[in-house]
């Protein structure tokens, strides 16, 4: 890989990375809600699944991910209906008014595979490693340095993107203080993450 093929993949994951997508909408509501802590587990399962699909596009598996297809419809529908099921929760969860504790805390287990299937299930990240990716580098002829290269880029440039949102939606979060602004941000969390998972079912 060429100094410039390194940059202009690294600019086209940061322009993927700050793109408003289900997983920049996930990782912000899930700050809002039970802030920074559980947010960094949705993106750690995000940046595991572009992982996932990097080194599907590297080893030529492509093939594989095309006849998986089916798969990932069912991982898109299944993973709308989870982010609904999690906008409801927090909908109807009860307020505190001295915490901050907007609805019951998830396991990190439950925050990663919700970044994970976020992932696995977004059109736009499939269409970004198996087609465009291809345009940047010469995937026949990277070398193990380079893998690390691109995997290194992805994890940091992705992972830092997704950490800011959640630090900054976690820090919005902690301005809200009594039991009314409470019931507010559980409003706009849930309907965001409603929103999400409306959009990763309705979306082709």
């Amino acid at each position: 890989m060429t100094f410039i093929s390194i940059f202009a993949f690294l600019a086209a994951m940061f322009l993927l990375a700050i793109t408003p997508g289900p997983g920049v909408i996930v990782t912000v509501s899930r700050a809002l809600a039970s802030g920074f802590n559980n947010a960094a587990f949705v993106v750690l399962g995000i940046v595991l699944g572009d992982i996932i699909f990097l080194l599907l596009a590297i080893f030529g598996l492509s093939a594989i991910a095309i006849i998986l297809g089916d798969f990932f419809v069912v991982v898109k529908y299944l993973g709308g209906l989870y982010l609904l099921f999690l906008g409801y929760k927090i909908l109807t969860s009860k307020d505190e008014e001295t915490e901050l504790k907007a609805v019951e805390e998830l396991s990190w287990k439950k925050n990663f595979s919700t970044g994970l299937l976020i992932t696995l299930s977004n059109p736009k990240v499939i269409l970004f490693y198996l087609g465009f990716l291809p345009t940047f580098v010469n995937l026949q002829a990277l070398t193990f340095v380079d893998i690390l290269i691109i995997s290194s880029i992805v994890t940091i440039v992705l992972g830092g993107v997704m950490l800011v949102y959640a630090y900054t939606a976690s820090k919005t979060r902690k301005l809200f203080k009594n039991k009314k602004s409470m019931r507010k941000i559980n409003l706009v969390a849930s309907s965001i993450m409603i929103l999400a998972g409306g959009i990763l079912i309705t979306k082709s």
